[in-house]
Parts: structure tokens; C-alpha cells; sequence
């Protein structure tokens, strides 16, 4: 079972991913969860205000694949054990939301970037890790983080979308996928628009044919709300998981079915 534990520590949100805090430094002092050994988490209806459910533990691809199936995601702080999240509000991008901008469009039109899927996962996942980000000092990315999903594209469970041009790997994104949820994971862009354009392929297989209910955005960045996402209260979250958890789900490799501009008509229709 859990133990229990108070943790104690400054945050500073500016080392690690953006906005759950608000992009301020917070001091925190609260009683949460010690996981053990046992693969097990508590409810995230238990969650601190600033969505934390547990502290510890590994991030093994059994642990991880548990934790997003449960609506939970890991989310490491400098100096601190293994944290896991379930935050309220819960950012989501749905089917009937998405918006591209009209340049977006333009860039998929001239047919600048090849996408390719499930071909360099281990490449993106430590593009991701290396890529500056404004206002952050280093990664939250950690090795066993890597490793653990690098695990899980090993079972077919986590994927990712590659931008290539003229034949370099030049932006792309990884994620988890488990029956019809995808929880986006990181992104990284080395020429202007090439995680973009990975992005909108992927939601037009998700959204498109392969049938997926929501792309789980986890907090708010302005990036991706200019996609369409938007906050949902976490209750409407886990209903929502629970839902496309009926389905089978899509293992990989996964492979190209739609050209970025087929996805943009998918996405479009």
C-alpha cells in the first residue's frame, strides 16, 4: 500500500515544464502519498489544489503505463523525488476543437517537411530533452524518464511523430497512446513549423481515421491553445479517459497513413 509523507520544498517552475504553478515561485508544505514497490497509485481525486497525487517510486514503462491510464503523469523537480500529477483543470484538445492558422496551412500546402512516425523515437525523446525552452534552465526530461519511455515504445504504447527536411530530423514530438487517448508528451522544433506540422499529422490520424476522443495537452501553454485546447474540469477528464480506455488500443509502430495535408483536410471536414 502507500505511505505517507510530508514534502516540503520551493519550487521554481522555471527549471522544469511551465505552467502549472502559474509561472511563479511557490513554497509548499503538504501531506502527500509515498509510493512503495507495489504498482499502485491513489485516486488523483485526492490531489493537492496544485494537482499533486503522490510522491517516489520509479518511472518503470508498468508504472508509467499505470499512471496514465489512472490520469496521472510524472512531472520530476530538481532536488526532489519522482512527483506525479493529476491537475485541475485538466488542458485537452478534442476532436471538434481544432484550429490552424492560416499560415500554418500555407507552410503544409508548400509540402515543406516529411512526416514519418515511430522511425527515431529514441532521437526525439533526446531532441526533446536538449531543446531551449524560454524562461527554463534545464530539462525535466531526466534519464530514467527517458528510459521508462523508451520502454513503453518498446510495448507499442508510446510514439513518435518526426519532421524531416531535406532529410534530416528537424522537429517532431512524442506521447503515450492507450485505447482512444493521446497524452502528449514534449515537442521540439529545429527549423520554424517542423513540430507544428508533426502535430497537425498527428491529429489528423487520431481525429481522422484511427477515431481517438481527445489529445491530453496536460497544462495550459499559449502553444497549444492556439490549437483549440482548453481547459476541462478533471472529473469531465477521467470520465473522458475512462470512455476511450473501452477501446482497443492502437499498439505500434505506427505508420504514415495521411500526408500533412490530407490530415489538414481530415481536420477540416
Amino acid at each position: 500500500m502507500f505511505g505517507s509523507s510530508v514534502l516540503e520544498a520551493q519550487n521554481r517552475t522555471s527549471e522544469h515544464r511551465p505552467a502549472l504553478f502559474g509561472g511563479r515561485v511557490t513554497s509548499w508544505r503538504v501531506p502527500v502519498y509515498l509510493l512503495t514497490e507495489e504498482l499502485l497509485f491513489p485516486p488523483p481525486s485526492g490531489a493537492t489544489s496544485e494537482g499533486l497525487v503522490a510522491v517516489g517510486g520509479d518511472a518503470s514503462p508498468a508504472r508509467l503505463e499505470l499512471a496514465y491510464r489512472e490520469g496521472i503523469f510524472p512531472w520530476p523537480m530538481r532536488g526532489m523525488p519522482l512527483l506525479w500529477f493529476s491537475p485541475d483543470p485538466r488542458f485537452l484538445l478534442l476532436p471538434g476543437d481544432v484550429h490552424l492558422s492560416r499560415s500554418l496551412k500555407r507552410t503544409i500546402r508548400r509540402g515543406r517537411f516529411e512526416i514519418r512516425m515511430d522511425t527515431r523515437f529514441e532521437d526525439v525523446v533526446a531532441a526533446c530533452a536538449a531543446q531551449p525552452r524560454p524562461g527554463q534552465s534545464g530539462t525535466w526530461i531526466t534519464d530514467e524518464l527517458a528510459d521508462g519511455f523508451v520502454g513503453l515504445h518498446r510495448r507499442g504504447l508510446a510514439h513518435s511523430v518526426e519532421a524531416y527536411g531535406d532529410g534530416e530530423l528537424v522537429g517532431g514530438l512524442y506521447g503515450v497512446s492507450l485505447g482512444r487517448a493521446f497524452f502528449g508528451e514534449s515537442m521540439f522544433a529545429r527549423e520554424s513549423d517542423a513540430s507544428k506540422v508533426a502535430f497537425v499529422t498527428l491529429l489528423g490520424h487520431v481525429f481522422g481515421p484511427w477515431g481517438f476522443h481527445f489529445v491530453d495537452c496536460q497544462v495550459y501553454t499559449d502553444h497549444l491553445a492556439t490549437f483549440g485546447a482548453a481547459d476541462v474540469r478533471r472529473r469531465e477528464f477521467l470520465g473522458a479517459l475512462d470512455r476511450a480506455a473501452q477501446f482497443p488500443t492502437r499498439r505500434g509502430p505506427w505508420t504514415i497513413e495521411l500526408s500533412p495535408a490530407e490530415a489538414v483536410a481530415e481536420l477540416s471536414d
